[in-house]
């Protein structure tokens, strides 16, 4: 007898001899002429869990299944075994006189892992599981490898990420949480979609890595001879698409950052970023929750989630904070009430906030008081606004404190889940702004922005009034499905390779 649930770990000459006995199976299989590998068509009508939601209907009809075999029941003239498809798993019963003996003794050499095609009719066994009887059974590929020991609920995350073909197989929840993914994108594209947003596709290649505060993976062009860069956001040439004419545009892409790997960093990423002309920051705050709102609709979800144990309220409209408030709120700190850049950065430091000696001002001083004392407390949704320009290069400044831009970011469990701005679109401003990175750049921080004279050039001709927002797709959907780390909702995440 065979069976998924099996757990005695095979020694190394087992293991080896397993791997023989399933080749020399192929090899005789190959022989008789029933190569499977030559097989090409087999025309699936049913699935698993089509077939039990309407067993009523079917019981007694024939159907065509097929899928991988993950356990098998020898029993003299008959045999069960289960089938896991892409709904689910099935029982399929193997009786000598209904596919006869040649096909019968076949279908004892198969292994588990093999891949087959079963015609046959739906019946209810006496216990009350829902199966088919097989009249005819297809070797549709050998499987030449044992799945791993344990692997039914395989929880090596080293091996399931490395080989998530494996993981598939053995975590059914894992392909949910990959289909909730899809649904999770399609969702918000049907949102921005009924508004009236054209999707579109930018360069991933840049010769100049603009948009966003990060480290560039860096590659080179033989033909040019040239550098180049995997993008690290999408903003500039979307911002060039609202110059052009486009009013309402988006892009759900990969971004790359060459930076550090932790539970929701990974140096390739999936993010949405979208641009409306003649609206702001307060708009596109509106524009959030609608977004969130039509993909939880989609997820079935309520307004309160679990996630990792916590309860998160989701309940729209979504609280509203300035960063001044926001620290004032969860430090005592009162940064509204300083202006000169010393006394804001002897209060930060009396706290204990860490201070970069390149990035020394009111500024970075109110932000790392927030980013190092405050993010860790906001649970439920909220939009932080009012960010320091010092760090939002690309925003406009208020109007009542020039110290400061039109900026959100919004938060919930802890982490940054959007950022969005009133975008600049002053080019003698922005002009400034870019001088002001590469002066940063000089001083050896190599995160800072690139120049852009194509950006400034485009800007000269006019842009609208705009509001931008940029979403991290996979963080949403970790906290959508409650995974704990970003590696388990992309399907093959970055892993240093094995030696």
């Amino acid at each position: 007898m065979e069976n998924f649930e099996e757990e005695r770990e095979l020694t190394e000459v087992e293991y080896n001899e397993l791997l023989k006995v399933r080749r020399d199976k192929l090899a005789s299989l190959t022989e008789q002429g029933k190569d499977p590998f030559l097989q090409t068509v087999f025309p699936v009508n049913y699935r698993s869990e089509k077939i039990k939601n309407d067993v009523a209907k079917l019981e007694g009809k024939k159907v065509r299944i097929a899928g991988r075999m993950i356990s098998k029941r020898v029993m003299g003239k008959a045999s069960f075994a289960h089938v896991l498809d892409t709904e689910g798993t099935i029982q399929i019963y193997v009786k000598i006189d209904n596919v006869g003996a040649e096909e019968y003794e076949e279908f004892k050499k198969y292994d588990i892992g093999d891949i087959i095609g079963i015609c046959g009719k739906v019946f209810v066994t006496h216990k009350g599981e829902v199966s088919v009887s097989a009249d005819k059974l297809v070797l549709l590929s050998k499987s030449l490898l044992p799945l791993p020991e344990k692997w039914h609920g395989l929880k090596d995350n080293d091996l399931r990420y490395r080989q998530r073909y494996v993981d598939l197989i053995a975590n059914p929840e894992v392909k949910k949480t990959f289909l909730s993914r899809s649904k999770i994108i399609s969702a918000l594209r049907r949102c921005l979609d009924k508004k009236g947003f054209v999707e579109v596709e930018t360069p991933i290649l840049n010769t100049i890595p603009g948009g966003a505060t990060a480290r560039p993976f860096i590659t080179h062009h033989n033909t040019l001879d040239i550098d180049m860069y995997m993008r690290i956001a999408l903003e500039l040439y979307l911002k060039r698409l609202i110059i052009g004419g486009f009013e309402k545009v988006y892009e759900v892409g990969r971004v790359f950052r060459n930076e550090g790997m932790d539970i929701k960093h990974n140096p390739e990423f999936t993010m949405m970023e979208l641009y409306q002309a003649y609206t702001d920051l307060y708009g596109i705050m509106d524009l959030t929750e609608d977004i969130f709102s039509s993909v939880m609709k989609e997820l079935g979800l309520s307004d309160e989630i679990g996630y990792q144990g916590r309860k998160i309220n989701m309940k729209l409209p979504w609280k509203r904070l300035t960063m001044i408030e926001a620290v004032k709120q969860y430090t005592g700190l009162d940064y509204g009430a300083v202006s000169d850049d010393d006394k804001a950065i002897e209060m930060a430091k009396k706290y204990g906030v860490e201070l970069d000696d390149k990035k020394l001002s009111w500024g970075y001083a109110l932000y790392e008081t927030f980013d190092q004392f405050v993010e860790d407390k906001l649970i439920d949704p909220v939009f932080i606004t009012d960010y320091p320009i010092e760090i939002s290069p690309l925003a406009k400044k208020m109007n009542n404190d020039k110290r400061l831009v039109y900026r959100f970011e919004l938060f919930m469990n802890t982490w940054e889940m959007g950022n969005a701005y009133t975008e600049l679109n002053d080019p003698i401003d922005q002009k400034e702004r870019f001088e002001a990175q590469m002066a940063l750049r000089a001083k050896g921080d190599d995160e800072a922005q690139m120049y852009d004279d194509d950006f400034i050039t485009a800007m000269e001709y006019g842009m609208p009034p705009t509001g931008g927002l940029g979403l991290g797709i996979d963080r949403m959907v970790m906290l959508l499905t409650d995974n704990a780390s970003i590696r388990d909702v992309l399907l093959f995440p970055t892993m240093k390779p094995k030696k």
